[in-house]
């Protein structure tokens, strides 16, 4: 099923294998005949199915010299560590696409973070189209935690929502992990905002944002909504069960 609220499309599916098929073939509609189409991914398990379906299915259906692949965010750990949302990606997606079709521009974890942010904002703002001067990706794709985090914006740093910059540098609450992320701003910018939300332990805090209830505003993926964009949340029925 499929509604419109809070200015956000939400489709909801009944297993998280389905979201990431819905997921591709919508990808395949929004790129067929881009002469260039710039998409910030995601890590985590939902978009690594999604990945995987890409390199199985959509190899030969999607002209992929026209995508250039950047990250919403990085663990700062190597591109060979586990943690890495690149490797994650090259592993499911990337090293199965013709080499000489692709375009990643991938953040280096392995570098001091405050100048990987610097570095890759300046990669960000060279490649992509402009508005008002600002970067606009084609499309960003979206996790949340279940604390309401997105990217690596945290309810903790919820201030990076309106840092000015392209990129910042983020830590995660728990492990003091270092990340670098693109900010609130640059995310809404974009004119296409995609959350791929899976499992039961999201369930409060979709129904919270959408409602509107509790402590929703101290939520990070709560302020993701596009100023000229469009917002799609694709949902298993789990995740959407409270709604």
């Amino acid at each position: 099923m499929a509604f419109n609220t809070m200015e956000a499309q939400i489709k909801v599916f009944e297993t998280k294998e389905m979201v990431a098929a819905q997921f591709a073939e919508d990808l395949l509609g929004w790129v067929a005949g881009k002469d260039k189409f710039t998409i910030a991914l995601s890590g985590g398990s939902t978009p690594k199915i999604l990945f995987d379906l890409l390199a199985a299915e959509y190899v030969d259906r999607i002209d992929w010299s026209t995508i250039h692949f950047f990250w919403g965010d990085e663990r700062c750990v190597p591109p060979t560590h586990p943690d890495s949302n690149y490797k994650m990606t090259y592993d499911s997606l990337l090293m199965h696409l013709p080499a000489d079709q692709l375009h990643a521009y991938r953040i280096y974890g392995e570098n001091n973070p405050t100048d990987e942010a610097i570095r890759y904002s300046e990669i960000v703002e060279r490649y992509l189209d402009k508005l008002d001067g600002a970067p606009i990706f084609d499309l960003v794709m979206l996790g949340m935690g279940e604390d309401g985090h997105t990217a690596s914006i945290f309810p903790h740093q919820i201030e990076l929502l309106h840092d000015n910059h392209t990129c910042c540098v983020a830590t995660h609450p728990e492990s003091g992990q270092i990340r670098v992320s693109l900010t609130g701003k640059t995310i809404n910018r974009a004119r296409r905002v995609a959350f791929l939300v899976t499992g039961s332990g999201k369930a409060e805090k979709v129904e919270a944002i959408f409602k509107e209830q509790g402590n929703w505003q101290t939520y990070p993926a709560a302020h993701i909504r596009p100023l000229h964009g469009e917002l799609i949340w694709y949902l298993d029925k789990p995740a959407a069960s409270r709604l």
